[in-house]
């Protein structure tokens, strides 16, 4: 009877010893994890989206055409 007794006070402790990690575990995640939420305002210093480029529409081998270089903006 001693040794069940000593078997099941152990797994007692362990489960709880178990609990106690796994909820310190969860609460140190959420503290360090950055809960930003995706917003559609455009950050200051950006210009909008991005200039589309044309489809590489060509055959294998066959060179890709380059697209025109843009002016330089004047500021």
């Amino acid at each position: 009877m001693n040794h069940r007794h000593n078997h099941r006070t152990a797994v007692i402790i362990f489960a709880v010893a178990l609990a106690v990690v796994v909820m310190l575990a969860f609460a140190t995640t959420l503290n360090d994890v950055d809960n930003q939420v995706a917003d559609s305002a455009t950050p200051p210093g950006t210009v909008g989206l991005a200039r589309p480029h044309k489809p590489l529409d060509v055959a294998p081998g066959q060179a890709v055409p380059q697209l025109p270089q843009a002016p330089a903006s004047s500021r």
